[in-house]
């Protein structure tokens, strides 16, 4: 049965539309851990672009692995669900550490009083934080680095699922251009809508009313990403 080209083409911008959309866990981590870091607008889409290229990426690269080897679909899908169950593992082990390490934070952050009586019997009342005279600069850069490149690890072995059939198909008919553009609609459209998501939300919380929570950002962040790994583990979302 052939299926015309531009039927193929919008299938594959409609499927990398609505597979990036009901995915939380393709924009969720990098809008919390953009609002914890404090990221620009434009580190947080150029983050979200090369995860999305990686993500994207190992997909395409199986797809054409398979098609060089003569592998059928029902042959990729133990692979690519291998793939997203480490994915989602990983996702749940960085949020778990994320958390814990957030709520340790926020905790050194928490400001609290000291006394000191003066030899004339004046008390003198002043407040501060651990983290602000304790803290070491050389751990804190590190986190700052590895955040990024942990996020990229993760999303490298989250599959595209969808993206295998619709591949296979014009790679049956022997039809290169097909297989060609297919693989960059799906592409741009997938992490497209990953970018666009969460730059709107990046945009929206500066609309949101103001909620004193910023002491425990990292720890909303660790949550939410645990969430999302356990939702794609347990849930198969």
């Amino acid at each position: 049965m052939q299926i015309d080209s531009s039927v193929l083409y919008l299938t594959a911008a409609s499927i990398g539309f609505f597979h990036t959309l009901l995915g939380p866990d393709h924009y969720l981590p990098f809008i919390v851990i953009s609002k914890a870091r404090k990221w620009s607008l434009l580190k947080t889409n150029l983050i979200t672009l090369i995860c999305g290229i990686g993500h994207v990426g190992s997909s395409v690269m199986i797809g054409f692995i398979g098609i060089l080897l003569g592998i059928a679909v029902n042959q990729l899908t133990p692979i690519e669900a291998t793939r997203g169950s480490v994915a989602a593992w990983l996702m749940i082990a960085f949020g778990l550490v994320y958390f814990i390490w957030g709520m340790r934070k926020a905790y050194k952050q928490k400001e609290h009083t000291h006394k000191h009586v003066h030899h004339d019997g004046t008390i003198h009342v002043h407040k501060h934080a651990h983290i602000k005279e304790h803290s070491h600069i050389h751990d804190k850069r590190s986190i700052k680095e590895l955040t990024p490149w942990i996020l990229f690890t993760i999303f490298i072995f989250g599959p595209c699922e969808p993206f295998i059939p619709i591949l296979l198909y014009p790679a049956a008919q022997n039809n290169i251009l097909a297989m060609v553009m297919v693989t960059i609609i799906f592409s741009v459209v997938t992490v497209g809508t990953m970018m666009l998501i969460v730059t709107s939300s990046y945009l929206g919380f500066k609309f949101l009313p103001k909620v004193n929570v910023e002491r425990f950002m990292h720890a909303i962040a660790g949550a939410t990403i645990f969430l999302c790994g356990a939702s794609i583990q347990f849930l198969g979302l």
